[in-house]
């Protein structure tokens, strides 16, 4: 399934022929019982594009609502990751943001995810398509719903607004390791705002820059003294932009070692990064897993679902690396 020269383990769809596919998605759902495997298998193989043509296609074929008919036929975790599948790309991002922030409570994990793991370009979109959405901004719905200096960080992601990649200055590298030293692990408590500007702002390239400094300097990665010196959401996000900073796919394939470790398994991350990453760099994230946990993303995936949502599982992350 991978295409040749990209990250993720899903692409366009060789002879591809929207007809032909809502056709045979229409014939799986059709009369008593529902194939199941032939809807999993044709929806895996096809890219996002063209699952939102064969979506057109059913509706001129047949005058129905192909999402509307897969949720009546399928149920569980199942029907959330085919109906994901079927999300435009763009909107999947905007509709989980939405979901984590309306309700009584809010679900940080879901902000602090997508918001510390996107670039200042998909940033842009997502927040001019939740405004086209629910014609609000996404700012305002951040700062109703979420408050301090977790809400401070936020908000300057959301801004889009950090440095473009490029030449970095090794002075400024400097000051803002030295800065970032005395924010926090020189003084009797903590400038977040210090962090907040720096790690919100700065580009990954300089970035990388000042952690390495920073080491230097205080003898200490910068993981560790965000874990001392702050807690709670600001902690988790500030550990999120330094991780994806670093490598998004590393970030990424923890994010899913977390999501499969003990008891329970969190299927709302798993189907959102699988989903979400699947045309990006679900194959660099499977390396990373490989390298870091020591056993193959598929083979977790394998021990920790059953079923038919196992199999599109499997199907989305395209290989056994074991």
């Amino acid at each position: 399934m991978a295409g040749k020269g990209t990250r993720g383990t899903v692409s366009d769809y060789p002879g591809f022929n929207a007809n032909s596919d809502a056709e045979a998605l229409r014939k799986a759902m059709k009369g008593l019982g529902t194939d199941e495997a032939s809807i999993l298998k044709l929806l895996t193989a096809r890219s996002n594009v063209q699952r939102q043509r064969i979506g057109a296609a059913f509706k001129t074929l047949f005058g129905r609502d192909l999402v509307d008919d897969l949720k009546s036929e399928l149920t569980g975790k199942f029907e959330r990751l085919i109906v994901a599948l079927m999300k435009p790309s763009l909107h999947y991002d905007v509709h989980e943001l939405r979901d984590a922030l309306k309700g009584a409570g809010t679900c940080e994990s879901v902000l602090i995810e997508i918001l510390a793991s996107r670039s200042c370009g998909e940033l842009v979109k997502i927040k001019q398509a939740y405004q086209d959405e629910y014609d609000k901004e996404l700012e305002d719905s951040i700062t109703s719903d979420t408050s301090g200096f977790f809400q401070r960080m936020l908000v300057v992601l959301v801004q889009a607004n950090r440095e473009p990649e490029g030449r970095v200055n090794e002075g400024r590298v400097e000051q803002d390791a030295q800065d970032l030293f005395k924010a926090g692990e020189m003084k009797w408590g903590t400038d977040e705002e210090k962090f907040i500007t720096i790690l919100g702002t700065r580009s990954h390239a300089h970035l990388r820059k000042v952690f390495d400094r920073y080491m230097t300097i205080s003898g200490y990665q910068i993981e560790e003294s965000i874990d001392r010196e702050t807690s709670g959401h600001l902690e988790r996000l500030l550990l999120a932009i330094v991780k994806c900073v670093r490598s998004v796919p590393a970030y990424f394939a923890e994010s899913l070692y977390y999501a499969m470790k003990g008891a329970g398994t969190c299927d709302e991350a798993l189907v959102r990064i699988m989903v979400s990453r699947s045309e990006i760099d679900l194959y660099d994230i499977r390396m990373e897993y490989r390298k870091n946990f020591g056993k193959s993303l598929y083979n977790a995936i394998k021990n920790d679902t059953s079923g038919d949502y196992r199999e599109a599982l499997l199907l989305l992350c395209g290989g056994d690396d074991d």
